[in-house]
């Protein structure tokens, strides 16, 4: 088994200021990517809180980087439910509602599902479109992912016990039998995870403390899908908040922007 990945686990005394570095950081990976000339970035987005972090503080710190920067981004999405992008519950929906709108990013940066299909073959039809955008690569190498966590550890839509945590061939899988509602997903898998550059876990409130004990201090068994999240040669980082890192015992960074 590979060794971890070297973890940084940063402590925020409100989600407010947590998600003012966590923009700072998408802006920050953004340039260092950017550095070189006709490179890009690749950044993956997960839904939940993260979307309204995300469009409250983003839009400002991308502001100085201007037009040119961001063109040269492409995002994709960690994890999709398979419902109309009108719906409340489509993550991509909400992004280009919430934050996209903000942002000077035409549609042909971004990679989505397409909801019409039946899952089995949304998976493949996305599989498909991030091979397109990640020519060269065997599997989809994105210079940062987003994720949240679960209460149960689940992250993106790999739920504990599940099926798809033994899945090691494709980039993209099905779900219909999602414990948490809408039951049909597209998810990125583990092997997509742990390919990226950097890996952030944010994740804030009281409700979380008990799962990110178990995940960031306890060597268990079977461990949850958010604990099989270890990039081979990337970084991982955890934004949390007080209350979400109240139990921890391990050594992480303090912050504050007070």
């Amino acid at each position: 088994m590979a060794a971890p990945a070297p973890r940084l686990i940063s402590v925020f005394s409100s989600p407010q200021e947590l998600a003012a570095s966590l923009a700072q950081l998408v802006v920050q990976q953004a340039a260092s990517c950017l550095a070189d000339a006709g490179a890009r970035f690749t950044l993956g987005l997960s839904g939940g809180s993260l979307v309204s972090m995300l469009a409250r503080e983003l839009p400002a710190a991308a502001a100085p980087a201007g037009p040119a920067s961001l063109a040269r981004w492409t995002l994709g999405f960690c994890d999709e439910r398979l419902v109309p992008f009108e719906h409340a519950e489509s993550t991509y929906g909400l992004y280009r509602t919430h934050l996209l709108s903000k942002l000077p990013i035409f549609d042909s940066q971004v990679i989505t599902i397409n909801p019409e299909l039946p899952v089995e073959e949304a998976a493949e039809d996305y599989a498909k479109k991030l091979r397109q955008a990640f020519q060269g690569d065997s599997i989809p190498v994105f210079d940062l992912l987003i994720l949240g966590v679960g209460p149960d550890g689940h992250t993106c839509s790999l739920f504990p016990d599940h099926p798809l945590l033994q899945e090691w061939e494709k980039i993209v899988a099905p779900i219909s039998d999602s414990p948490k509602p809408p039951p049909q997903r597209v998810t990125l898998t583990l092997p997509v995870l742990n390919a990226a550059r950097m890996v952030i876990f944010v994740a804030t409130g009281e409700g979380k403390a008990a799962i990110l004990k178990r995940i960031l201090e306890d060597k268990e068994e079977n461990p949850l899908p958010a604990a099989l999240v270890q990039p081979s040669t990337g970084k991982l980082c955890w934004f949390l908040d007080e209350a979400a890192a109240r139990l921890l015992t391990v050594p992480f960074e303090k912050h504050s922007t007070l």
